[in-house]
Protein backbone atom coordinates (compact mmCIF):
# COMPACT_ATOMS: atom_id res chain seq x y z
CA UNK A 1 0.00 0.00 0.00
CA UNK A 2 1.40 3.38 -0.98
CA UNK A 3 2.02 5.82 1.82
CA UNK A 4 -0.36 8.73 2.02
CA UNK A 5 0.59 12.07 0.45
CA UNK A 6 1.13 14.56 3.27
CA UNK A 7 -0.41 17.89 2.25
CA UNK A 8 -0.45 21.40 3.73
CA UNK A 9 -3.01 23.96 2.56
CA UNK A 10 -2.26 27.68 2.88
CA UNK A 11 -5.07 30.01 1.77
CA UNK A 12 -6.36 33.19 3.44
CA UNK A 13 -9.86 32.76 1.99
CA UNK A 14 -11.38 30.63 4.73
CA UNK A 15 -14.30 29.40 2.61
CA UNK A 16 -11.96 28.14 -0.12
CA UNK A 17 -9.67 26.71 2.54
CA UNK A 18 -12.58 24.70 3.96
CA UNK A 19 -13.51 23.44 0.49
CA UNK A 20 -9.91 22.29 -0.08
CA UNK A 21 -9.75 20.73 3.38
CA UNK A 22 -12.99 18.76 2.86
CA UNK A 23 -11.86 17.53 -0.56
CA UNK A 24 -8.42 16.38 0.62
CA UNK A 25 -9.88 14.58 3.66
CA UNK A 26 -12.30 12.64 1.44
CA UNK A 27 -9.45 11.03 -0.53
CA UNK A 28 -7.84 8.04 1.17
CA UNK A 29 -4.54 8.60 -0.61
CA UNK A 30 -4.14 12.10 0.90
CA UNK A 31 -3.33 13.14 4.46
CA UNK A 32 -3.97 16.75 5.46
CA UNK A 33 -1.23 17.59 7.97
CA UNK A 34 -1.86 21.31 8.32
CA UNK A 35 -4.03 24.29 7.34
CA UNK A 36 -2.68 27.84 7.32
CA UNK A 37 -4.41 31.17 6.73
CA UNK A 38 -1.25 33.18 6.11
CA UNK A 39 2.27 32.64 4.82
CA UNK A 40 3.95 32.65 8.22
CA UNK A 41 1.66 29.92 9.53
CA UNK A 42 2.33 27.98 6.32
CA UNK A 43 6.10 28.18 6.82
CA UNK A 44 5.83 27.04 10.45
CA UNK A 45 3.68 24.07 9.39
CA UNK A 46 6.18 23.15 6.66
CA UNK A 47 9.04 23.15 9.18
CA UNK A 48 7.02 21.06 11.63
CA UNK A 49 5.50 18.48 9.26
CA UNK A 50 7.86 18.11 6.25
CA UNK A 51 4.94 17.68 3.81
CA UNK A 52 5.13 15.99 0.42
CA UNK A 53 3.14 18.79 -1.17
CA UNK A 54 2.05 22.34 -0.34
CA UNK A 55 -1.01 23.99 -1.89
CA UNK A 56 -0.79 27.72 -1.29
CA UNK A 57 -2.19 31.01 -2.48
CA UNK A 58 0.20 33.33 -4.28
CA UNK A 59 -1.03 36.37 -2.32
CA UNK A 60 -1.28 35.89 1.47
CA UNK A 61 -0.83 38.01 4.61
CA UNK A 62 2.46 38.12 6.56
CA UNK A 63 4.45 36.15 3.98
CA UNK A 64 3.24 35.81 0.41
CA UNK A 65 3.63 32.68 -1.67
CA UNK A 66 6.91 33.89 -3.16
CA UNK A 67 8.47 34.41 0.27
CA UNK A 68 7.36 30.96 1.41
CA UNK A 69 8.83 29.50 -1.82
CA UNK A 70 12.10 31.32 -1.13
CA UNK A 71 12.30 29.79 2.33
CA UNK A 72 11.45 26.33 0.98
CA UNK A 73 14.26 26.66 -1.58
CA UNK A 74 16.75 27.75 1.09
CA UNK A 75 16.37 24.46 2.99
CA UNK A 76 18.86 21.87 1.83
CA UNK A 77 18.69 19.40 4.72
CA UNK A 78 15.32 17.88 3.76
CA UNK A 79 13.61 16.97 0.46
CA UNK A 80 11.79 19.90 -1.12
CA UNK A 81 8.00 19.51 -1.10
CA UNK A 82 6.14 19.84 -4.37
CA UNK A 83 4.28 23.13 -4.61
CA UNK A 84 0.97 23.97 -6.25
CA UNK A 85 0.30 27.70 -6.39
CA UNK A 86 -3.23 29.10 -6.48
CA UNK A 87 -3.28 32.28 -8.52
CA UNK A 88 -5.70 34.79 -10.01
CA UNK A 89 -5.66 36.92 -13.13
CA UNK A 90 -3.91 40.23 -12.56
CA UNK A 91 -0.96 38.52 -10.85
CA UNK A 92 1.02 37.72 -14.01
CA UNK A 93 4.28 39.31 -12.78
CA UNK A 94 4.17 37.41 -9.48
CA UNK A 95 3.23 34.21 -11.31
CA UNK A 96 6.28 34.58 -13.56
CA UNK A 97 8.52 35.10 -10.50
CA UNK A 98 7.08 31.96 -8.89
CA UNK A 99 7.76 29.98 -12.07
CA UNK A 100 11.39 31.12 -12.05
CA UNK A 101 11.64 30.05 -8.40
CA UNK A 102 10.57 26.52 -9.29
CA UNK A 103 6.90 26.23 -8.40
CA UNK A 104 5.68 22.88 -9.72
CA UNK A 105 2.22 23.85 -10.94
CA UNK A 106 -0.18 26.78 -11.08
CA UNK A 107 -3.94 26.47 -10.73
CA UNK A 108 -6.02 29.43 -11.72
CA UNK A 109 -8.96 30.45 -9.54
CA UNK A 110 -11.68 29.32 -9.93
CA UNK A 111 -10.66 25.71 -10.43
CA UNK A 112 -12.04 22.20 -10.52
CA UNK A 113 -11.24 20.05 -7.49
CA UNK A 114 -11.00 16.90 -9.62
CA UNK A 115 -8.26 18.55 -11.71
CA UNK A 116 -6.47 19.55 -8.50
CA UNK A 117 -6.63 15.94 -7.29
CA UNK A 118 -5.10 14.67 -10.55
CA UNK A 119 -2.34 17.30 -10.33
CA UNK A 120 -1.47 16.29 -6.77
CA UNK A 121 -1.12 12.66 -7.83
CA UNK A 122 0.92 13.35 -10.96
CA UNK A 123 3.27 15.65 -9.07
CA UNK A 124 3.92 13.21 -6.25
CA UNK A 125 6.42 10.44 -6.86
CA UNK A 126 4.85 8.08 -4.31
CA UNK A 127 1.54 7.73 -6.16
CA UNK A 128 1.76 6.15 -9.60
CA UNK A 129 -1.49 6.79 -11.46
CA UNK A 130 0.00 6.64 -14.96
CA UNK A 131 3.22 6.54 -16.91
CA UNK A 132 3.09 10.21 -17.95
CA UNK A 133 6.10 12.35 -17.15
CA UNK A 134 5.72 14.82 -14.29
CA UNK A 135 5.39 18.47 -15.31
CA UNK A 136 7.85 20.83 -13.61
CA UNK A 137 6.00 24.05 -14.38
CA UNK A 138 2.74 24.94 -16.04
CA UNK A 139 4.60 25.80 -19.23
CA UNK A 140 5.99 22.27 -19.40
CA UNK A 141 2.58 20.64 -19.75
CA UNK A 142 2.25 18.43 -22.77
CA UNK A 143 0.15 19.63 -25.71
CA UNK A 144 -2.76 17.64 -27.03
CA UNK A 145 -2.11 14.00 -27.76
CA UNK A 146 -2.54 10.49 -26.35
CA UNK A 147 -5.33 9.57 -28.76
CA UNK A 148 -7.76 12.31 -27.66
CA UNK A 149 -9.15 14.48 -30.45
CA UNK A 150 -9.02 17.81 -28.66
CA UNK A 151 -10.94 19.70 -31.37
CA UNK A 152 -13.83 17.28 -31.02
CA UNK A 153 -13.71 17.45 -27.22
CA UNK A 154 -13.75 21.28 -27.27
CA UNK A 155 -16.81 21.25 -29.52
CA UNK A 156 -18.53 18.67 -27.32
CA UNK A 157 -17.87 20.62 -24.13
CA UNK A 158 -19.14 23.88 -25.63
CA UNK A 159 -22.27 22.08 -26.80
CA UNK A 160 -22.80 20.76 -23.27
CA UNK A 161 -22.44 24.30 -21.92
CA UNK A 162 -25.23 25.49 -24.22
CA UNK A 163 -23.23 27.95 -26.32
CA UNK A 164 -24.99 28.30 -29.70
CA UNK A 165 -22.69 27.47 -32.64
CA UNK A 166 -24.01 30.38 -34.70
CA UNK A 167 -22.78 33.17 -32.40
CA UNK A 168 -19.36 34.63 -33.20
CA UNK A 169 -18.11 34.07 -29.68
CA UNK A 170 -18.47 30.30 -30.13
CA UNK A 171 -15.67 30.16 -32.68
CA UNK A 172 -13.57 32.71 -30.77
CA UNK A 173 -13.78 30.63 -27.58
CA UNK A 174 -13.03 27.41 -29.45
CA UNK A 175 -9.91 28.90 -31.03
CA UNK A 176 -8.82 30.49 -27.74
CA UNK A 177 -9.05 27.16 -25.88
CA UNK A 178 -7.07 25.31 -28.56
CA UNK A 179 -4.40 28.04 -28.59
CA UNK A 180 -4.04 28.00 -24.79
CA UNK A 181 -3.76 24.19 -24.76
CA UNK A 182 -0.81 24.52 -27.16
CA UNK A 183 0.76 27.50 -25.36
CA UNK A 184 -0.36 28.07 -21.76
CA UNK A 185 1.71 31.28 -21.52
CA UNK A 186 -1.01 33.01 -23.58
CA UNK A 187 -3.08 33.14 -20.39
CA UNK A 188 -0.67 35.80 -19.15
CA UNK A 189 -1.22 37.87 -22.29
CA UNK A 190 -4.90 37.54 -23.12
CA UNK A 191 -5.47 41.11 -24.27
CA UNK A 192 -2.00 41.62 -25.75
CA UNK A 193 -1.59 38.36 -27.68
CA UNK A 194 -4.57 35.99 -27.53
CA UNK A 195 -7.37 38.36 -28.62
CA UNK A 196 -5.24 40.01 -31.35
CA UNK A 197 -4.28 36.57 -32.78
CA UNK A 198 -7.93 35.52 -32.99
CA UNK A 199 -8.94 38.93 -34.37
CA UNK A 200 -6.36 38.63 -37.12
CA UNK A 201 -7.69 35.21 -38.15
CA UNK A 202 -11.25 36.52 -38.45
CA UNK A 203 -10.32 39.96 -39.79
CA UNK A 204 -11.90 41.81 -36.88
CA UNK A 205 -10.87 43.89 -33.87
CA UNK A 206 -9.55 42.42 -30.57
CA UNK A 207 -12.27 44.36 -28.70
CA UNK A 208 -14.91 42.55 -30.78
CA UNK A 209 -13.32 39.20 -29.94
CA UNK A 210 -13.49 40.08 -26.25
CA UNK A 211 -17.16 41.16 -26.52
CA UNK A 212 -18.06 38.09 -28.58
CA UNK A 213 -16.60 35.75 -25.96
CA UNK A 214 -18.34 37.63 -23.15
CA UNK A 215 -21.68 37.39 -25.00
CA UNK A 216 -21.26 33.63 -25.55
CA UNK A 217 -20.50 33.08 -21.84
CA UNK A 218 -23.58 35.10 -20.88
CA UNK A 219 -25.70 32.94 -23.19
CA UNK A 220 -24.31 29.80 -21.55
CA UNK A 221 -25.30 31.12 -18.12
CA UNK A 222 -28.77 32.16 -19.30
CA UNK A 223 -29.59 29.03 -21.30
CA UNK A 224 -27.26 26.35 -19.98
CA UNK A 225 -28.18 23.56 -17.58
CA UNK A 226 -27.07 24.45 -14.06
CA UNK A 227 -26.00 20.88 -13.24
CA UNK A 228 -23.80 20.77 -16.35
CA UNK A 229 -22.21 24.10 -15.42
CA UNK A 230 -21.56 22.82 -11.89
CA UNK A 231 -20.01 19.62 -13.22
CA UNK A 232 -17.69 21.44 -15.62
CA UNK A 233 -16.78 24.39 -13.41
CA UNK A 234 -16.42 22.44 -10.21
CA UNK A 235 -16.89 23.55 -6.64
CA UNK A 236 -14.66 26.60 -6.28
CA UNK A 237 -17.12 28.96 -7.99
CA UNK A 238 -20.64 29.82 -6.88
CA UNK A 239 -21.99 29.62 -10.40
CA UNK A 240 -25.51 30.73 -9.48
CA UNK A 241 -24.11 34.10 -8.42
CA UNK A 242 -20.88 34.49 -10.34
CA UNK A 243 -20.10 34.20 -14.05
CA UNK A 244 -16.42 33.58 -14.88
CA UNK A 245 -14.43 36.23 -16.69
CA UNK A 246 -13.43 35.47 -20.28
CA UNK A 247 -9.95 34.53 -19.12
CA UNK A 248 -11.16 32.28 -16.30
CA UNK A 249 -13.58 30.53 -18.65
CA UNK A 250 -10.90 29.85 -21.26
CA UNK A 251 -8.32 28.80 -18.66
CA UNK A 252 -10.56 26.32 -16.87
CA UNK A 253 -11.79 24.61 -20.04
CA UNK A 254 -8.26 24.49 -21.46
CA UNK A 255 -6.97 22.91 -18.25
CA UNK A 256 -9.74 20.29 -18.24
CA UNK A 257 -9.01 19.36 -21.85
CA UNK A 258 -5.26 19.31 -21.24
CA UNK A 259 -5.82 16.78 -18.45
CA UNK A 260 -7.90 14.66 -20.85
CA UNK A 261 -5.15 14.80 -23.46
CA UNK A 262 -2.61 13.51 -20.94
CA UNK A 263 -4.60 10.70 -19.33
CA UNK A 264 -6.89 9.76 -22.20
Amino acid sequence: MSKKIKIIVAEDNRNLCQILQDYIQRDDSFELVGVAYNGLEAWELILKNDPDLVIMDLVMPNLDGLEVLERINSRTSVPRPKTIMLTAFGHETLTHQAMVMGVDYFILKPFDLEILGKRIKTLTQDVEISNISLPQTCSALAPAGKGVNISVEVTSMMHQLGIPAHVKGYQYIRDAILMVIEDVSLLGAVTKELYPAIAKKYNTAPSRVERGIRHAIELAWERGHMETLKRIFGYSMNIERQKPTNSEFIALLADKLRVMSKVG
